[in-house]
C-alpha cells in the first residue's frame, strides 16, 4: 500500500536445505529419499520365523527399487521363495534349510528419472553350529611342580559365548590362584601337584543366541611325584623357581573400540605359585577398573580416550618377578563432523557445495558417488572434488542428482544421500491463505510465510486493514518468512499480508489477528489440612475469553503427575473442582490446577496435607531392671503431620488376665524413656502408644517379658464399710487388693475390732474373702476396726483404724412440738423440734410430713382420705407444704425415719386453707356474630376455689393492631352468656373471660369472633339421607356475595374435612359420599380455618339403608334398563321400516330442558321442596338455651340434668357436644338464631 513501511527479506536455498530442509508441494519433481531401511548385521537365529530386508523411499515420481547381494545384482522378484511387498523393495527371507544360500551382504537401490538413492550395506550372517574336531589327545604327563596348560581352541560362533571346564560327571574344575582359565579358554596350572591328575578334563563352550552347548572330548592329565633326594631336613621338597608369562607370550599393543570393554591377561608359572600386580604407567588405574580371575585379569568397561596408554602386569614369588608390557589404544568408528545437507535446491547457474566431513580413529577415508555410482563414472567439467566437498559450478539441471558420501575406517562405514535438485520455480507459498491467528495482550505471536521458489524470493509484510506499518522494535521478520509481534497490542489486531516475488513470478496470502482475553484462574485452590478418611475438596475457578470457552481444559496434577490418568479410582472432577475421597495419607502432596487454552494457560497449586494418627512407637527397649522398676524407652515414628501430645504405656501380665492390656503411666511427647514402678510375683510386658490430637496410634511391638520376685503386701484395703443390717449385728465390708497387687501367693485379711472407749483388746479374725459379719451386737453403738493385707512373704504396713456403728433399730418416738401457719389458699409452714439421738436408734434420715384433704367448705362434703407426704432429707425442723386446694379443711402429721425405717406419727394437727381465684373457665365461644354485636356463651370453671362472686369480661380489636381493651364486670356468678353491644362493623376481636371470687379473678380464656354486615346469613337449615346431607342458607344486604367455607368431621376418626370457596348467593351446598348410620358434625363460617368461630353447627347422624331397600333398588335398576333395551329396539325397528317406505320424518327438540334440582332448591328453602321418600328434614335450630332479657345483657342458664345423648327418629342430635349442654337462643335483635 502506498504510503506504508513493510518489512521483507530474501529468502536462500541455501538457508532452506541446510537450517530447515526443503520441503516440497506434491506437485514438484522430487529425487527419491530412502525412509526405511535394514542396516547392520542379521543373524539368522533358529527360533527366529523368517528375516526382514526393509527397503522404502518416497520420491516424485515414485521411486523404483533393485538390490546387489555381494555388489552384484540381485532380483528378489525372480527367487519365488522370498516374500516380496509390491509398495515398497521390501522382502523376507524364510527361515528354511536353504537359508544359508542367502548368506552375503545386501544394499537397496531406490530410482526415478531424476536419480538414485542407496541404502546402508545390511550383511545377513548364516552361522554354522559350531563344533570341535573329533581328535584323540594323548595323555599330558608332567613331573610335580610342573606348570601345563590344558588347550580349549574352542570353534568359532556367533558371540556372545561362555567357556568353562567340567569332568565328564558335571563337576566344575575347581580354580584359584595356580589354576585358572583363560580368555582363549585353556586352563593354565602355574604348578601341578599329583591330585591334579584327571582322566576326563573336558571344555565346554556355551553359544547363547543359537542356545548350542559344545564338548570337547575329554583330556588325561598325570602329575608324576617328583623322584628327589631328601634335605638336610629328611623331607622331599619340588624343585622352586621365579615366575615366567605364560599368557601373553610377547609385548602386545591392543587396539579396541571407543565404549568397548578392555581385558588385558597375565598368566604366569612359577613354584611357588606367583601372585600378580597391575600397574598403569605414569597414571593410576582408573576407578572404575575391575581385577578379576585371581588377579590375573584387568578389565575396564567403556573404555575412552583417557584410558589410552601403557599398562604393566607383574608377576611375582619369593624367588623373584616377570612383568610384562601391554600398549592400549582407543580407536573410533567413523562419525560426523557436521551431519551432511539431505537435499538442497539451486537456481540454474548458481554453484553448488556438498559438503561431507567425518571423523575417527583411524581417520575415515571419504567415497563420493553419484546416484550409486563411483562419482568417476560421471566426468563433467564443472565440477571439483577436494577431500571432503564437491563444488559444482554454474550447475545446470542435468546436475541434479543423488550425491552420496561414504565415510570408512576399519571400525565401520557412514552413509549419506544429499538430495541435489536444480531448477527455477515461480514463489509457492506454502502456508494456508486466510488463516486466522489469535494471541493475547503481551504475548509473542509468529504468523507463517512458509514460500518455495528457485531462485529465493523476497517477502514483503504488511497491514492491510486498518492499515499500519509492520516497522519497529515489536516485529521481525525472520529468514523463513514468519513474521513476528513481541508484546502484542490491541491495535495489532487487523489483517496482514504476506507477498512473495522472484524472477519468475510473485505471490500472496492474507491473514487475521484476533486478540483474546486472557485465561486465569479467579479462584485458587488453598492448602488445606484434612483428616484421613475424610473427603477433601480443592476448587480452582478460572475466566476466560467467552470464544474459547468450549475448548477450556481443566488438568490436576499431583506431584506434577496427571490425576485423572494415574490416580483416578478416588479422584472425581467436576467443574473445576477436585474432590478426593476417603482421604488416605498417599494423598499428601502439592496439587497443581492447570486451565489452558490452544492460547494460553494459567496455574495454580495448593499442598494438602493429611493428618493422621502417629505410626506405633519403634525400638521399644527395657533397661534398669531392678526388683520393683524397670525403665522403658522407645522412639517415636511418624507423627502423620499432628504433633504428638503424649505417649501412653501399657502393661499385661499372663497369671491373672492374660492379653489384656491396662494402661499404666501416661509420659508428655518430649520424653522417650520412663521408669515405671512395677508389682512383684507379676511376669511384665509392656508397649507404647502414640496420641495426637486426631486420635491413638496403633500399639507398639511388645515389649520381652520381665518377671519381679514375690514380696509382701505393699497396702491395706481401702474403702472400708461398717453397716448393720439387722438390730444386733455389724457387716464389716472392704475393697479388696487387686490381683497384681497381692505380689506373692497366698493373700488373706487380718480383721481386728472392738467397741469404743469400752474395750481394750482387739478381737481378730483371719479371712480370705472381703466381708465378714459380727454378731450379737448392742444397737447402735460405736466400733473400731482395721484391716491388714498378708501373704506368704509377709505383712502389709499397719493399717489405719476406722469407727463404725453397729445395726440399727426402727425409731423409739414421734417429733413433737408440731405447729403449722398457713401462709395463703395453697401454701403452708409446718415446723416441730427433733427427735432426740436416744430414741433414734440409728443414723439420722430424715423426717417425713403427710397431709390429706377431709373437706371442701364450699360444699360441706366429707372427701375421702388420700394422703400425701413430703420427705425431709437431714437434720431440719421445718419445711414448707405446697399444692394445697383453697376454701378446704386437712390433717397433718409428722415422723422421723433411720436407715433401719420409719418411727410413729405424731398426733393429727388440723387446719383449713382460704379461698383462692378460680380456675379458667373451660369453655368461651363466641357466635351470633352480627353488624354491631356478638354474643359470648361460656361454662363455669371446674374448680371455683371460693365463693364465685362473677366473671371479668375483656375485649380488644385485633386487626393489623391491637385496639383499646375494654372491660365489662358480669357481678351475677350463674351468669354463661353475655351479648356485647355496639362493636364495629367488619372487625376481628379478641376476647379474655376470667372467673372471681372475693380473693381475685384466676386466669382468662380467649377466643376470637368478627362482626359481619346486617342480615348477612340467616334460615340455615339441614337436611340429610343415608350418603349425603344438604345445607342451606339465605343472604341479604350489601354483602351477599361474599365467600362462605362448609366443614364436616365424622367422629369415627376426628378429621375436619373443607369444602372449597362458596358464593353465598348460592344458597346451598350438597355434601356426599357419607357413610350411612354414621355421627357428623357439619359447620359453616366465613373462614378456611377449622379453629374459628362458625357461623353455623350441627351434630346429625346419616339414615341407615336396610336390606329390604337396598334389594329393592337393585330390582328398579335390573327393570329400567331391560325398558331402556326394549325401547331403543322398538325405535330402530320403526326407523327401518320409515326409510324403506321412502317416507321422510321430523324429530322436535325439547326446546325447555328440566330444570337443575340443585338451582331449582335455590328457590323457597322450605323443607317439603327438598325431601322426597328417602329423606326427611332435621330441625334448623335446637333451643339448648332459654331467652332472658334485662337492660344491660342477655343471661342464659346453664340447664343442671344429666340427660343421655340419643338420637332422634328424623337423625337430628340431642345431648351435650362440648361437655357443657347448652340451649340455643331464640331470635336475637330480630334475626334468626345461630349455633356456636
Amino acid at each position: 500500500m502506498r504510503g506504508l513501511r513493510s518489512l521483507s527479506v530474501g529468502l536462500l536455498s541455501a538457508f532452506f536445505s541446510t537450517t530447515f530442509g526443503l520441503f516440497f508441494p506434491p506437485h514438484v519433481e522430487q529425487l527419491p529419499t530412502i525412509t526405511v531401511q535394514t542396516s547392520g548385521s542379521l543373524i539368522a537365529l533358529p527360533y527366529d520365523e523368517n528375516f526382514l530386508f526393509k527397503c522404502e523411499a518416497k520420491g516424485n515420481p515414485r521411486p523404483t527399487y533393485r538390490w546387489t547381494k555381494n555388489g552384484m545384482d540381485f532380483d528378489p522378484h525372480k527367487d519365488p521363495r522370498l516374500i516380496k511387498e509390491e509398495s515398497s523393495g521390501t522382502f523376507v527371507i524364510p527361515n528354511n534349510k536353504d537359508k544359508a544360500k542367502y548368506q552375503g551382504k545386501y544394499r537397496c537401490y531406490a530410482s526415478n528419472k531424476l536419480g538414485t538413492a542407496i541404502s546402508e550395506e545390511a550383511e545377513f550372517i548364516v552361522p554354522m553350529v559350531p563344533k570341535f574336531p573329533k581328535e584323540k589327545a594323548e595323555p599330558v604327563v608332567v613331573t610335580e611342580g610342573d606348570s601345563v596348560v590344558l588347550e580349549c581352541n574352542p570353534p568359532q560362533g556367533i558371540p556372545p559365548w561362555q567357556l568353562y571346564w567340567m569332568t565328564n560327571d558335571l563337576r566344575h574344575i575347581e580354580q584359584n590362584e595356580r589354576v585358572s582359565m583363560g580368555l582363549n579358554g585353556n586352563l593354565y596350572f602355574s604348578n601341578t601337584v599329583v591330585s591334579d591328575s584327571h582322566d576326563d578334563y573336558c571344555c565346554f563352550a556355551s553359544f547363547f543366541k543359537i542356545r548350542t552347548i559344545v564338548q570337547k572330548p575329554r583330556m588325561v592329565l598325570r602329575v608324576k611325584p617328583m623322584n628327589s633326594t631328601e634335605g638336610d631336613d629328611g623331607i622331599r621338597s619340588v624343585q622352586k623357581r621365579k615366575p615366567k608369562m605364560l599368557v601373553p607370550y610377547s609385548h602386545s599393543t591392543t587396539h579396541l573400540k571407543k565404549g568397548d570393554e578392555l581385558e588385558l591377561e597375565c598368566i604366569a608359572e612359577g613354584l611357588p605359585t606367583p601372585e600378580v600386580e597391575w600397574i598403569k604407567m605414569l597414571d593410576q588405574l582408573p576407578k572404575r577398573s575391575h581385577i578379576k580371575n585371581f588377579g590375573k585379569l584387568l578389565t575396564i568397561p567403556a573404555v575412552t580416550e583417557l584410558d589410552e596408554g601403557k599398562y604393566m602386569c607383574k608377576a611375582k614369588n619369593d624367588l623373584g618377578e616377570d612383568v610384562h608390557h601391554f600398549n592400549v589404544v582407543v580407536e573410533e568408528p567413523p562419525s560426523w563432523q557436521e551431519e551432511p545437507v539431505k537435499s538442497q535446491l539451486a537456481e540454474i547457474g548458481s554453484d553448488i557445495h556438498i559438503k561431507c566431513s567425518a571423523t575417527g580413529k583411524p581417520q575415515p577415508t571419504i567415497t563420493w558417488k553419484r546416484n550409486g555410482q563411483p562419482l568417476d563414472d560421471f566426468p563433467s567439467t564443472n565440477r571439483k572434488v577436494l577431500d571432503n566437498r564437491i563444488i559444482i559450478l554454474g550447475a545446470e539441471q542435468r546436475d541434479t542428482a543423488v550425491y552420496q558420501c561414504e565415510a570408512s575406517n576399519k571400525h565401520g562405514t557412514l552413509l549419506a544421500n544429499t538430495n541435489v535438485l536444480v531448477m527455477n520455480h515461480p514463489p509457492l507459498i506454502l502456508t494456508h491463505n486466510y488463516l486466522e491467528y489469535a494471541t493475547m495482550l503481551g504475548k509473542s505471536l509468529m504468523m507463517d510465510c512458509k514460500v518455495f521458489s528457485s531462485p529465493p524470493a523476497t517477502l514483503n509484510w504488511r497491514r492491510e486493514d486498518p492499515e499500519g506499518s509492520v516497522d519497529g522494535e515489536r516485529y521481525s521478520l525472520l529468514k523463513n518468512g514468519s513474521l513476528q509481534i513481541h508484546k502484542v497490542e490491541m491495535e495489532d489486531m487487523g489483517q496482514y499480508k504476506c507477498l512473495a516475488s522472484n524472477s519468475e513470478g510473485t505471490a500472496s496470502i492474507t491473514t487475521e489477528l484476533f486478540i483474546k482475553d486472557s485465561t486465569r484462574i479467579v479462584e485458587a485452590p488453598q492448602d488445606m489440612k484434612v483428616k484421613r478418611g475424610l473427603n477433601a475438596e480443592l476448587e480452582c475457578q478460572v475466566e476466560c475469553d467467552p470464544t474459547l470457552r468450549r475448548e477450556l481444559e481443566i488438568l490436576w496434577l499431583k506431584d506434577e503427575i496427571n490425576i485423572l490418568s494415574n490416580f483416578s479410582e478416588r479422584y472425581f472432577t467436576d467443574d473445576g473442582i477436585l474432590q478426593i475421597v476417603n482421604v488416605s495419607n498417599n494423598d499428601q502432596g502439592n496439587y497443581t490446577c492447570i486451565v489452558r487454552t490452544s492460547l494460553d494457560q494459567d496455574t495454580a497449586s495448593a499442598y494438602i496435607t493429611v493428618l493422621d494418627v502417629p505410626d506405633p512407637p519403634v525400638q521399644l527397649t527395657l533397661t534398669d531392671l531392678k526388683d520393683r522398676s524397670v525403665r522403658v524407652n522407645w522412639a517415636a515414628a511418624s507423627d502423620h503431620n499432628s504433633p504428638i501430645t503424649e505417649f501412653i504405656i501399657q502393661y499385661e501380665e499372663n497369671h491373672w488376665e492374660p492379653e489384656k492390656w491396662k494402661e499404666l503411666l501416661r509420659v508428655a511427647s518430649s520424653q522417650f524413656s520412663a521408669p515405671l514402678t512395677l508389682y512383684g510375683h507379676i511376669n511384665y510386658q509392656f508397649r507404647v502408644i502414640a496420641v495426637n490430637a486426631i486420635g491413638r496410634s496403633r500399639p507398639s511391638m511388645p515389649s520381652e517379658r520381665y518377671k519381679t520376685p514375690p514380696c509382701a503386701p505393699d497396702r491395706n484395703p481401702e474403702n472400708i464399710k461398717i453397716e448393720g443390717h439387722l438390730p444386733h449385728q455389724m457387716d464389716i465390708s472392704w475393697e479388696p487388693l487387686l490381683p497384681v497387687e497381692h505380689n506373692g501367693p497366698g493373700l488373706e485379711y487380718k480383721l481386728s475390732y472392738r467397741l469404743l472407749g469400752v474395750e481394750d483388746s482387739w478381737k481378730e479374725q483371719m479371712v480370705k474373702r472381703h466381708l465378714f459379719v459380727v454378731r450379737d451386737t448392742p444397737t447402735f453403738v460405736p466400733y473400731e476396726v482395721k484391716i491388714q493385707a498378708f501373704n506368704r512373704h509377709g505383712w502389709a504396713p499397719e493399717p489405719r483404724v476406722v469407727t463404725g456403728y453397729s445395726g440399727e433399730d426402727l425409731p423409739l418416738a414421734p417429733p413433737e412440738d408440731v405447729s403449722v401457719e398457713v401462709l395463703n389458699s395453697t401454701l403452708l409452714r409446718v415446723s416441730w423440734s427433733p427427735v432426740p439421738q436416744t430414741t433414734l436408734r440409728g443414723h439420722l434420715g430424715g423426717y417425713t410430713v403427710h397431709w390429706w384433704q377431709t373437706q371442701s367448705l364450699l360444699t360441706s362434703k366429707r372427701i375421702p382420705s388420700e394422703r400425701q407426704s413430703l420427705t425431709i432429707p437431714g437434720n431440719r425442723s421445718h419445711t414448707m407444704v405446697l399444692g394445697l386446694k383453697p376454701f378446704s379443711e386437712y390433717s397433718l402429721t409428722v415422723n422421723v425415719f433411720n436407715r433401719r425405717g420409719n418411727g410413729p406419727s405424731s398426733s393429727p394437727i388440723s387446719f383449713t386453707t382460704p379461698q383462692g381465684v378460680p380456675e379458667k373457665p373451660p369453655i368461651l365461644r363466641a357466635t351470633n356474630f352480627q353488624k354491631n354485636s356478638i354474643t359470648l356463651v361460656w361454662a363455669p370453671p371446674h374448680e371455683t376455689n371460693g365463693f364465685l362472686t362473677g366473671y371479668l369480661l375483656q375485649y380488644q380489636i385485633v386487626n393489623d393492631t391491637l385496639g383499646e381493651l375494654n372491660s365489662v364486670n358480669i357481678t351475677a356468678p350463674d351468669t354463661t352468656q353475655w351479648v356485647l353491644h355496639d362493636l364495629r362493623e367488619e372487625n376481628s376481636y379478641e376476647f379474655y373471660l376470667r372467673a372471681c371470687t372475693q380473693v381475685g379473678c384466676g386466669s382468662a380464656i380467649s377466643e376470637e369472633g368478627i362482626t359481619i354486615p346486617e342480615a348477612f346469613v340467616h334460615n340455615i337449615s339441614t337436611f340429610v339421607s343415608d350418603t349425603s346431607a344438604r345445607i342451606s342458607w339465605r343472604t341479604s344486604g350489601e354483602r351477599s356475595d361474599l365467600q362462605l367455607y362448609v366443614t364436616i368431621m365424622n367422629h369415627s376418626d376426628g378429621i375436619w374435612q373443607l369444602s372449597e370457596a362458596l358464593n353465598t348467593s348460592k344458597g346451598f351446598h350438597l355434601i356426599e359420599g357419607l357413610s350411612p348410620g354414621t355421627v357428623y358434625t357439619v359447620r359453616l363460617q366465613a373462614s378456611r380455618r377449622v379453629d374459628v368461630p362458625s357461623i353455623f353447627e350441627e351434630v346429625f347422624k346419616t339414615r341407615k339403608v336396610s336390606s329390604k331397600q337396598a334389594g329393592g333398588t337393585q330390582e328398579w335398576f335390573v327393570g329400567m334398563m331391560c325398558a331402556v333395551a326394549l325401547l331403543t329396539l322398538l325405535v330402530l325397528i320403526g326407523c327401518f321400516v320409515m326409510k324403506n317406505k321412502g317416507g321422510k320424518y321430523a324429530v322436535k327438540e325439547k326446546e325447555d330442558s328440566p330444570a337443575d334440582p340443585e338451582s331449582h332448591g335455590m328457590g323457597e328453602e322450605t323443607p317439603g321442596e327438598y325431601s322426597d321418600n328417602d329423606e326427611k328434614p332435621l330441625k334448623s335450630s335446637q333451643q339448648l338455651f332459654r331467652d332472658k332479657e334485662d337492660d344491660s345483657s342477655e343471661d342464659f342458664s346453664m340447664t343442671s340434668e344429666d340427660e343421655d345423648c340419643e338420637f332422634n327418629e328424623d337423625g337430628s342430635f340431642i345431648g351435650e357436644y362440648s361437655g357443657y349442654k347448652r340451649r340455643e337462643s331464640t331470635e336475637v335483635n330480630g334475626h334468626a338464631p345461630v349455633t356456636s
